[in-house]
């Protein structure tokens, strides 16, 4: 069976998208099945694999609030296979609001696609609201990338105690993934400090590999591609080659 992993951090700008895109991306490349669900009206996950948002149809929002078929909603990229979003997803969270079950209507999307895939990832909203709700009910685990700057941990008691409260009434299964450094400059004591600040507070749950700032994450998604794609040798290639071999590694060290 898959794993679904839900990317969450209700601070906006903090690298869950670029995580998203160039993780599944990295994962492809180890001949991992990978499926991404854009869950943000934003749709920055859709277009970063070259997808038109503006014209893929059906999309997430079709499906959760029109019925529409999951299967025909997946578009697929030569780097992963993606159930785009766009901005009508953002009035998406109104429409729910009458639905029996409404929080589960992610999951219901997305778990008969578990046999087909080894990872599902869901990029998430910057909010703690509906939307991230359904995402957290749909998920195995939660990966949360954290900024190495100085509000970096502004919110995540709010987002950890979010988690808590799904665990306890929601979904009874979901755990930590893991926090994933992003944004980080080793030339400043600043990102080293917030580096040891959220190790502190996350013991065991901080991966080892961190992303640093790198121009070629931030011009990859305006090609329409992961960064692997666009500059194979960059840093930022080579840091989300990196996490997905520590993810996979953690997840056959789990298994074993």
């Amino acid at each position: 069976m898959g794993k679904t992993i839900a990317i969450v951090n209700q601070k906006g700008g903090v690298g869950k998208t670029t995580t998203c895109v160039n993780l599944a991306a990295a994962l492809k490349e180890l001949d991992q099945r990978v499926l991404i669900c854009d869950f943000d009206p934003q749709a920055n996950t859709t277009s970063g694999f070259g997808v038109d948002k503006t014209t893929a149809s059906p999309s997430i929002y079709d499906v959760l609030i029109d019925g529409a078929d999951c299967r025909k909603a997946i578009v697929t990229t030569q780097w992963a296979d993606v159930i785009p979003a766009n901005k009508s997803l953002a009035g998406a969270t109104v429409e729910m609001i009458g639905i029996n079950h409404r929080e589960y209507l992610l999951k219901s999307a997305l778990d008969p696609f578990r046999s087909e895939y080894d990872y599902i990832f869901i990029d998430c909203p910057p909010s703690l609201e509906l939307l991230t709700l359904n995402a957290l009910c749909a998920a195995d685990t939660v990966m949360v990338p954290v900024q190495c700057e100085y509000y970096a941990l502004e919110g995540l008691s709010d987002l950890l105690s979010t988690i808590r409260i799904v665990k306890r009434s929601l979904n009874p299964n979901i755990d930590m993934e893991g926090v994933v450094l992003t944004m980080y400059d080793g030339r400043t004591n600043l990102s080293m400090q917030v580096a040891e600040e959220v190790k502190r507070h996350f013991p065991g749950k901080v991966y080892a590999t961190v992303i640093p700032r790198n121009v070629r994450l931030s011009e990859a998604p305006s090609h329409g591609k992961p960064v692997t794609a666009y500059d194979n040798l960059s840093r930022g290639s080579e840091a989300y080659r990196s996490l997905a071999s520590e993810l996979l590694e953690k997840r056959a060290a789990t298994v074993g």
